[in-house]
């Protein structure tokens, strides 16, 4: 099943740029859309943050937040390890969640969802909960998902979509991007390779374009897989 009808975007989210996230790649959302892209739509690069006074910390910057899509389901199935047996490239997400208007502080028992399609670009709806799970940060703000890189679907660009949610009253939710390079890699390999992939899955994507040089994560070979890091700072 693949997913369509996706709210807008708007301006409301925090982020802040750090672990292999890559601080020069938020800069580009403090400033509007994303800027120019270099070759097969990827952010160009932009100039670095300043410390913020005191420390070594980035200063948190205004970035974009999406929508949940039609396929969020409220499971609180609490697990690190959520690819119930779905094959893929193996993919390890480390998520730390700060207090931007705490002077980024971590965020201590925040829920943190994670959702996305398998391999063949089909979510789990009705009663299958594969890719799909949460986590409660620690002490530090941190949280781990083991999980699988996305397949591609309906002409959007593959993501994650992740929701914090630090009580009961407040969430901020956005999505993850690959990097395009990255993906035309992995969309040749098992099991993949079964469907043709498009040639530039992310260069086709408005919500790509809109935020794609904030939101898209970076990658590092991890055994037969990839990991990649990224702090998440709410207001």
């Amino acid at each position: 099943m693949t997913e369509n009808g996706s709210s807008p975007t708007s301006r409301r989210a925090l982020l802040l740029a750090a672990g292999s996230a890559g601080v020069a790649a938020l800069t580009a959302a403090c400033s509007g859309p994303a800027g120019p892209r270099g070759a097969a739509g990827q952010p160009s690069a932009s100039p670095t943050l300043a410390p913020s006074p005191g420390g070594s910390t980035p200063a948190c910057v205004l970035a974009v937040e999406a929508g949940a899509g039609p396929y969020y389901l409220d499971l609180d199935r609490v697990r690190s390890d959520i690819t119930e047996g779905r094959t893929g490239v193996p993919f390890r997400l480390d998520l730390t969640v700060v207090r931007a208007s705490a002077g980024c502080r971590p965020v201590t028992d925040a829920a943190v969802d994670i959702w996305h399609a398998d391999a063949s670009g089909a979510y789990s709806t009705g009663g299958a909960t594969f890719l799909r799970g949460t986590q409660v940060t620690d002490a530090a703000g941190r949280s781990t998902f083991r999980t699988i890189v996305p397949g591609w679907y309906a002409g959007l660009a593959p993501h994650i979509h992740f929701k914090v949610r630090p009580d009961r009253r407040t969430e901020t939710t956005s999505q993850f991007f690959f990097p395009e390079d990255l993906l035309v890699r992995v969309y040749a390999r098992t099991p993949y390779a079964q469907r043709r992939a498009p040639q530039h899955p992310n260069a086709r994507d408005s919500r790509y374009r809109a935020s794609g040089a904030a939101m898209t994560l970076a990658l590092v070979p991890d055994g037969e897989g990839y990991r990649a890091a990224y702090t998440v700072g709410i207001a």
